[in-house]
């Protein structure tokens, strides 16, 4: 490995007294690794950190997207988020879904990140977690496969809380918002920071107030493993600096020195290489990448493993641009078939979500930022997120009613198996799927239903969005070309099953009554969206099928499940079929769960590196992971020009600053890369944020 370059210090023209390292780009990596990760984002720079703390091992991160510093300061911003979105942006991959029969055949925008730190980069930084009762149903449906119990909720919920460190709020924060904690449902010395904003609005707290007057108590566990009743949501903040803190803020700028870990930015992963051998598992000898958008096709050896880390759509892809997936998608696309894997991009579950909006008569965050208010510019207004929420239960919804629903909804499965799944193996997945759904958290406390207060709206209203958790609907991530350049097809079978529809309904006129509900009710003056007009069940269910979205949160295409449910990955994430290939991110849970996904997947992605170093016991003279669990986080950007599109960086050491950024509240230490993203992708109009 090439030694390390010695740390600079960048000028003045950055943020008063931050100091920052300055990595001069490469190139070039090495012949091979013990360990290819493919996928920079959320999930494979933890998995790159955790896995290079042991020095025996060399660990390369190979991401498709760029380095992001030229959009630091957007990125950074937890308010920009809303107000200078980076939808906009070569940092999204600026996905569509194919057309949705059942949701008016609409081409349905999926923002994903394209970037180090993935979706964690350019999301609404909501930092909520799943329950007990899902958890352990996951594993459950392992069918006590070897590993089932890294699973469970206790050993889930150890990896989740390692991820974060905790700090509770500023105290006028908690009187406006009414919030409550319990610090020892939170990580301590974790990379990401859990924080809330500095600045919040008096329609916060009347937000848990209404919601109790419906019947929806506050929280008082959300943390703890009961995903249910109402909350003011952690963000991913770092309040050192009231900055973003993500997967790369987090997992990759702090480390100390390191000459075994490379990450390579800017490198598009077109597909696994397999050794020729008559073995029914096959062994990935290398990996291809491109640094040229396709012109060139680069390899690099895998000593040990390839990990992949793509996410939900990334994964899949991967896998079947490299012959592993179902056999009449691959021949179809004219790629010779590696490995018949039946399950590959099967089991895509989405939540579906729509906004009741209203006009108002007090000041918001979107009003203030697009109408130029007074507060537009204070420090303390940019840390700010929405984040109110409620997780809204089947006895809630449905009251006495929810056996009868249950048994209604258990009856559906049958009669709305998704008319793309043609393998056995695969509709008894699904069957599976949605019966754990239906008679294990349906019928449990656990919420079917997100409400959330959302008050960044560009045109300044007020709106609360219901989202559907747990879908009886399910898609698929395929591929229709041998081009691993072009998108895969996104195709999530939205409302396929009219279960989905009826207990989305149920959501969305919850919403329309919390609006009206005593506090809230006092600062709404007119329903915007959808309006008076719609009443009836008939109107209701015609909107959603026009307006009703993604809440950004696709689960479960390389489902953790037995093999002969179209399983893909098996407990220890390992690829039936592949003898060194494993998958880590929110692709393999195999069931949709109630909660923003950014927490689950940190827990896999830390689950993933105890099971893997494990394994190779790699236990000789691990490094410290971090050099500070306190000093994440930038503000800065680069300006410097590399040689190429693809930039290789390797840690290195840097001097911490000894005073006081302004308006920091402590020390904060900058670590600039340099480097140019020369990708881009077809960008949105208007902006958007991940919530």
């Amino acid at each position: 490995m090439r030694p390390s370059l010695s740390a600079t210090i960048v000028g003045a023209s950055l943020i008063a007294n931050q100091f920052a390292s300055a990595l001069s780009p490469r190139t070039e990596v090495d012949d091979s690794y013990d360990f290819v990760i493919v996928g920079g984002g959320q999930a494979g720079l933890v998995l790159g950190a955790r896995l290079s703390e042991d020095k025996n091992h060399t660990v390369l991160v190979l991401e498709s997207g760029g380095d992001g510093d030229e959009f630091r300061k957007r990125i950074d911003t937890p308010a920009y988020s809303y107000f200078d979105s980076l939808w906009t942006t070569p940092l999204n991959w600026d996905f569509y879904t194919v057309a949705q029969p059942n949701a008016d055949d609409r081409e349905i925008n999926w923002p994903r990140g394209k970037v180090l730190g993935g979706s964690s980069a350019i999301n609404g930084l909501y930092m909520t977690r799943p329950g007990e009762d899902e958890i352990n149903a996951w594993k459950d449906m392992l069918d006590e496969m070897d590993g089932a119990d890294k699973w469970s909720w206790a050993s889930f919920y150890a990896a989740m809380k390692k991820s974060e460190t905790f700090t509770p709020p500023t105290d006028d924060v908690v009187d406006e918002a009414r919030i409550t904690w319990n610090a020892t449902h939170h990580g301590t010395d974790g990379p990401i920071h859990a924080t809330y904003p500095d600045y919040t609005f008096p329609e916060v707290g009347d937000w848990l107030t209404s919601l109790e007057s419906i019947g929806i108590d506050i929280s008082d566990n959300m943390y703890g493993g009961e995903a249910w009743g109402a909350d003011l949501a952690t963000s991913c903040i770092n309040p050192a600096n009231w900055t973003r803190s993500y997967s790369r803020s987090g997992y990759l700028d702090p480390l100390p020195e390191r000459d075994n870990y490379d990450v390579l930015a800017n490198a598009h992963v077109t597909r696994l290489i397999f050794e020729d051998s008559t073995s029914s598992d096959k062994t990935a000898s290398a990996v291809e990448y491109t640094t040229d958008k396709g012109s060139t096709k680069l390899k690099v050896k895998v000593n040990k493993e390839v990990i992949l880390a793509g996410g939900t759509i990334g994964s899949p892809a991967v896998l079947l641009y490299s012959g592993v997936g179902p056999k009449d998608v691959l021949s179809e696309a004219g790629i010779d078939l590696v490995s018949e894997l039946p399950g590959v991009g099967q089991h895509l579950q989405d939540h579906f979500s729509a906004t009741v909006k209203w006009s108002t008569n007090v000041d918001t965050a979107g009003s203030i930022f697009y109408d130029g208010g007074k507060d537009k510019n204070n420090p303390k207004f940019l840390t700010y997120i929405d984040s109110a929420v409620a997780y809204v239960n089947s006895t809630a919804i449905y009251g006495s009613k929810v056996d009868e629903y249950e048994s209604k909804f258990l009856a559906s499965i049958d009669q709305y198996v998704p008319n793309t799944t043609y393998d056995d193996g695969v509709v008894a997945g699904y069957k599976a799927i949605c019966n754990t759904t239906a008679s294990k958290i349906f019928n449990s406390p656990t919420g079917q239903i997100e409400l959330l207060f959302m008050n960044s709206d560009g045109n300044g209203d007020i709106g609360i969005t219901a989202a559907l958790q747990h879908p009886f609907s399910h898609g698929r991530i395929y591929i229709n070309s041998s081009d691993p350049m072009d998108y895969p097809v996104i195709d999530p079978n939205y409302l396929n099953n009219p279960a989905d529809y009826e207990i989305l309904l149920e959501g969305i006129k919850l919403a329309r009554k919390l609006g009206e509900t005593s506090p809230m009710s006092k600062s709404l003056t007119k329903e915007t969206t959808p309006g008076s007009t719609v009443q009836s069940d008939e109107d209701w269910v015609e909107w959603l099928r026009k307006e009703a979205g993604t809440e950004f949160h696709p689960s479960s295409s390389c489902a953790m499940l037995p093999e002969k449910q179209g399983g893909v990955v098996d407990a220890k994430l390992r690829v039936y079929g592949l003898a060194n290939v494993r998958v880590a991110d929110a692709s393999i849970i195999p069931i949709s769960l109630s909660t923003h996904l950014m927490s689950s997947t940190y827990g896999v992605a830390e689950q993933a590196s105890d099971i893997i170093r494990e394994y190779h016991n790699a236990v000789s003279e691990p490094e410290p992971a971090f050099s500070s669990s306190g000093s994440t986080g930038s503000t800065s950007s680069s300006s410097s020009t590399p040689a190429s599109s693809a930039v290789a960086v390797k840690k290195s050491g840097s001097p911490k600053s000894n005073g006081s950024a302004a308006g920091n509240g402590g020390a904060a230490l900058s670590l600039v890369w340099t480097s140019l993203v020369l990708v881009s992708v077809h960008a949105i109009v208007g902006y958007g944020v991940f919530v």
